[in-house]
């Protein structure tokens, strides 16, 4: 099956790489012209490494590979006129505007009541606050527009669940659970659909990384990666240490396309089964 997003156009944060850019070749492949953002630069208080303008090229050469087309913003999801901008130049660009995925989001641990003031705000400001205005921005144009549209959201198994040593961290994505709901209510006359996907440990720069790693194997100063993926595979009922960017990619492909068109208000995890209770 090809030209599932034949003639849409999507806005995606973190779109430099990781999922983001998964989500920005795939659409590509599947006919949707691309609003990329990226902050391109690393964020403050996070063990996430930052991005680089040279990233964001790469994925606008990877959609063109793709047969698709694209405008790149360096865009900061903090920021709300930056947003607004970017999703004007992707309408000014494209004609249209009809799909959204809010995938830009960082990293940090540590136990709840031991965060400072400002690597929570970071987490909050980021990872929830960054969807909200990512909504904000692109919303009016899928309205204006008439056609209907899908907002992917995305989340994380610590919206479903709570995860220990990430508490900033789960108490975003499970607002962006909230905020999907209730978007999913206020967004149905226009024909918009908002769910949300929940990624387990995903082979991205936001768990791969020295952070990260050394918190899945205490104790040890320098984790070798096969150690480190014993400790994030022993969070998966299936037998594979990591996702790949492409998995959650495809799910949000799904939610994007007519083949989701009377799906709306879910949670779909993409976890290897972490969930099942």
């Amino acid at each position: 099956m090809t030209g599932r997003l034949a003639g849409k156009a999507a806005l995606i944060t973190g779109a430099a790489r990781g999922i983001g850019r998964a989500q920005a070749v795939r659409f590509a492949e599947e006919g949707a012209a691309v609003v990329l953002v990226d902050r391109c630069a690393a964020v403050e208080h996070a063990t996430t490494p930052g991005a680089a303008p040279e990233d964001l090229a790469e994925t606008v050469a990877l959609v063109e590979r793709a047969g698709g087309r694209a405008v790149a913003v360096q865009a900061d999801v903090r920021d709300q006129a930056a947003l607004d901008e970017a999703a004007a130049r992707g309408v000014a660009e494209f004609g249209r505007l009809d799909l959204v995925c809010a995938t830009a989001g960082v990293s940090s641990a540590g136990p709840a009541v031991e965060l400072s003031e400002d690597v929570w705000q970071t987490m909050i400001d980021v990872n929830l606050s960054g969807v909200w205005r990512t909504c904000k921005a692109a919303i009016p144009h899928l309205i204006d527009g008439g056609r209907g549209g899908s907002i992917v959201l995305v989340s994380s198994i610590a919206g479903l669940r709570g995860l220990v040593g990430v508490g900033h961290y789960t108490a975003a994505k499970t607002g962006v659970v909230g905020l999907m709901r209730t978007l999913a209510h206020e967004l149905a006359e226009h024909r918009i659909r908002v769910n949300t996907v929940h990624p387990a440990n995903t082979r991205t720069d936001m768990i791969v990384n020295s952070g990260t790693m050394r918190s899945f194997c205490p104790g040890v100063d320098e984790p070798t990666m096969a150690q480190f993926e014993a400790g994030t595979g022993s969070m998966h009922l299936l037998p594979v240490p990591m996702l790949e960017p492409v998995d959650i990619a495809n799910a949000s492909l799904f939610l994007a396309s007519e083949e989701a068109r009377y799906i709306t208000g879910v949670t779909l995890p993409v976890d290897a089964g972490h969930c099942v209770k």
